[in-house]
């Protein structure tokens, strides 16, 4: 058994399954670990989407901003941003609900083995297994019954950061912000969502939140997306795997038992200009 965590795939699903073929991944007895994104800009995001629910146990995805976004629209809490969304087939899609549901019952986090699953990134008074009992705060709020109020609510930038005093919406707000778009953040835990690109573009007095001295999951081996600009990183706390294949560069899989990295180019049909 082997367990392989890729990459944001963003509906990139030829390039996907090459790069299950590259693992020989055999779902009868490896799992797939996905860093979230699944969907959106990529040509085949409803393909991607099926193929993953249709995986059942053999695959853990935790969920990326993409994912929400899709989610949100879906309950009318979003508009569509504009031309380079590719959502739509989803919503147009007969089982267009069963994937719905589907999607916003899967983690914002998940920890197992001393790693830690997770899209974009964590606050740096937070440790993994602080960060899981959060995730589970949000989980529950999109699996509730009255789940469309939340939803609705889900999306803002502010409070910009952590405080154990936090309640409400802005609580589980700081949540899904930092576990789904957090690339710079200061010292203390205030994250920007404005500054985005190289780690040379942080603004004053902001690091990248994985460089934050004395941060408490760096006993943790964190494996994130999110983040194509950044590229794949193989560090000993983390593992950085968006390698930016929607941008017509790689898909990156890390064989978590023995680090071995395997990746594929992206397909031509699949790549998106850069902008």
């Amino acid at each position: 058994m082997a367990t392989y965590a890729i990459g944001d795939i963003q509906g990139c699903f030829d390039s996907f399954r090459r790069l299950l073929d590259a693992c020989r991944f055999d779902p009868a007895t490896d799992r797939l670990w996905l860093v979230g994104d699944l969907v959106n800009r990529g040509p085949a995001s409803l393909e991607t989407l099926r193929y993953v629910r249709a995986l059942g146990d053999a695959a853990i995805t935790v969920l990326g901003n993409h994912d929400l976004y899709l989610v949100m629209v879906a309950y009318g809490a979003a508009r569509k941003r504009g031309h380079d969304d590719t959502i739509q087939p989803i919503l147009d899609a007969p089982d267009r609900e069963e994937l719905i549901n589907w999607l916003r019952r899967q983690p914002l986090c998940h920890l197992e083995n001393g790693h830690c699953l997770i899209h974009a990134g964590l606050l740096p008074q937070w440790t993994a297994s602080r960060a899981r009992a959060l995730a589970r705060e949000v989980e529950a709020a999109l699996q509730a019954e009255d789940h469309a109020e939340f939803i609705r609510h889900m999306w803002g930038s502010e409070p910009a950061a952590w405080s154990d005093d936090l309640t409400g919406w802005g609580r589980l707000r700081v949540v899904v912000n930092a576990l789904t778009r957090l690339r710079f953040c200061t010292p203390d835990g205030i994250m920007d969502f404005t500054a985005k690109g190289e780690v040379a573009n942080a603004p004053p007095g902001y690091l990248p939140w994985f460089e934050v001295p004395d941060r408490h999951s760096a006993d943790t081996v964190l494996v994130t997306g999110h983040w194509s600009a950044l590229g794949f990183r193989l560090l000993p706390n983390l593992l950085a795997l968006d390698s930016g294949c929607l941008w017509g560069n790689h898909l990156t899989a890390v064989r978590l038992e023995d680090r071995r990295v395997f990746q594929v180019a992206c397909s031509a049909q699949e790549a998106v200009p850069l902008k």
